[in-house]
């Protein structure tokens, strides 16, 4: 009930016009977004990178329902990635990409042009990529995509969804050496005949995908915020010998600070997933609809910084 709730409001107009205009909605967005544009976003990850953090940058803009949009956001990243260079920021920044938003459901070959160029930039930059997941009828198109980026930009990274049926399959296929899996919980509403419904079911699919990809010869990326799963993740390495440098943690902005500062002072790579633009409003109402639990999350985030 409360994740539909949120998904339609994430894309009422006048219920974002009513946010935005609520005392302390800025105030709150500033907590979990690093600002409306570049500028910002740099200030936030010099802090970050000065604390020891790693970062994954991404661009909230319009969704792309025409080319030039798809074009302006291919642009976007490009100067990102240049303004990441020169700032000396990389290569512990990096940025993560929606294939949607560079038309893939317009045109997928487009779109591939669009990822590559913005691969292009990021090797010249000195860092990386990470194609981000979506809804699970993208998953074919995105992961046939990553194969061909791959060609020529081997390090451009996964991201596979847990709830998902099939990721158990897709992290055997992927965790192949010097390949960057990203696993995270899910982000969508999905249905039954594709997706696990259950916490708990979530949760076990979760760990069994994690021991394939620690098990695996590449790089996992182990992107959630359950205390539990984290526990589970230090142990996995442990148990597969895996050193702090051959795994990370991956962690929202604004969301548990204290963790991410224990896990890297613990000698763990812990990269901050750092949304920016001004689209916030969309954002944190896809967050807050991710799982009900996160109302209650975002709730003591915004009441304190600890």
């Amino acid at each position: 009930m409360l994740r539909s709730l949120f998904r339609a409001a994430a894309g009422s107009a006048r219920l974002e016009r009513l946010v935005e205009s609520t005392p302390g909605s800025k105030e709150m967005a500033k907590r979990f977004v690093a600002g409306g544009d570049a500028e910002g976003a740099l200030r936030t990850v010099r802090g970050l990178t000065d604390d020891g953090l790693a970062v994954s940058l991404d661009h909230l803009g319009p969704e792309s329902g025409t080319p030039e949009r798809a074009r302006a956001v291919r642009d976007e990243y490009v100067a990102l990635l240049s303004r990441l260079r020169d700032a000396g920021l990389t290569p512990a920044a990096e940025v993560s990409v929606k294939l949607s938003a560079l038309g893939q459901l317009i045109d997928e070959k487009t779109a591939y042009e669009h990822a590559r160029a913005i691969c292009s930039a990021a090797a010249e930059a000195g860092t990386t990529v990470t194609l981000a997941a979506e809804e699970h009828t993208t998953t074919d198109a995105t992961l046939e995509t990553l194969v061909e980026l791959r060609r020529e930009f081997p390090s451009t990274g996964a991201v596979l969804q847990a709830y998902l049926r099939r990721t158990e399959g897709d992290c055997r296929e992927l965790a192949t050496a010097g390949s960057r899996v990203r696993l995270c919980k899910g982000a969508y509403a999905e249905p039954e005949s594709v997706a696990f419904q259950s916490s708990l079911d979530v949760d076990k699919s979760y760990v069994r995908c994690l021991n394939i990809l620690m098990a695996g010869e590449g790089y996992p990326m182990v992107a959630t915020h359950d205390p539990r799963l984290i526990a589970i993740a230090e142990d996995r390495a442990r148990w597969f010998d895996r050193g702090p440098g051959e795994f990370e943690f991956q962690l929202l902005y604004g969301v548990r600070p204290e963790e991410q500062a224990r896990l890297a002072a613990g000698g763990h790579t812990v990269r901050v997933y750092l949304p920016y633009g001004r689209q916030w409003y969309g954002y944190l109402m896809h967050r807050l609809a991710e799982r009900p639990a996160n109302v209650a999350l975002f709730a003591r985030a915004v009441s304190s910084r600890k």
